[in-house]
């Protein structure tokens, strides 16, 4: 089933430390939370330096979608996320301090629980019409940049403004259609347990 998800319909939600918020996006299972997720897309936005909250056993990657960005120390080592560089991958156990360089950063993450599923992170430009298959067991698309987005198939049309998200169903073909803008694109695919890999083979 493909799943529209407005930004203007979410909350962000304060950090206890004061130093930004979180206004999540998207979650799986739907019911599910900090402790027990299978994967989670979120935007950030960092207001302070100040370290990241720890979540073992958790894959993540985060993307710069607003601001200057900053300096994430991952483990003691520096890792600039820049306009140029914008993307960031690293262990959700790591101790990761964010240091800003210019101001507030906004920040797209991704999270995926290691012993049940992984992801892997992509950017599109758009300009123009172009086609999408979704691929993953969940394909997620955020669009970064640009002020609307539609995507059609022979049974849907969608319409995205800047933010907004969509979850779109496994093996779905779609037509984009855009002026100029980038899209963000999460895919999660869960792991095949031995009963699974037994009937395949």
């Amino acid at each position: 089933m493909t799943v529209l998800i407005p930004f203007a319909g979410l909350s962000p939600v304060p950090w206890k430390n004061g130093g930004g918020s979180t206004t999540e996006i998207a979650i799986g299972p739907p019911d599910s939370g900090f402790e027990d997720f299978d994967w989670r897309v979120s935007l950030a936005t960092i207001e302070k330096d100040g370290a990241f909250s720890s979540f073992p056993g958790v894959d993540r990657t985060l993307a710069l979608v607003e601001g200057h960005g900053m300096t994430l120390e991952i483990d003691g080592e520096p890792l600039m996320v820049t306009d140029t560089e914008p993307v960031a991958a690293f262990d959700g156990s790591s101790q990761v301090i964010a240091r800003l360089g210019r101001g507030a950063s906004t920040d797209f993450n991704a999270m995926t629980r290691s012993e049940r599923c992984y992801h892997t992170f992509g950017r599109r430009r758009l300009s123009g019409g172009s086609t999408f298959v979704a691929r993953a067991d969940v394909t997620v698309l955020f669009l970064a940049e640009g002020d609307v987005l539609e995507l059609r198939n022979e049974n849907e049309r969608i319409g995205l403004v800047r933010f907004d998200a969509v979850v779109l169903e496994p093996g779905s073909v779609w037509k984009l259609e855009a002026g100029q803008g980038m899209i963000y694109i999460v895919d999660v695919w869960y792991h095949q347990d031995e009963e699974d890999e037994e009937h395949y083979e």
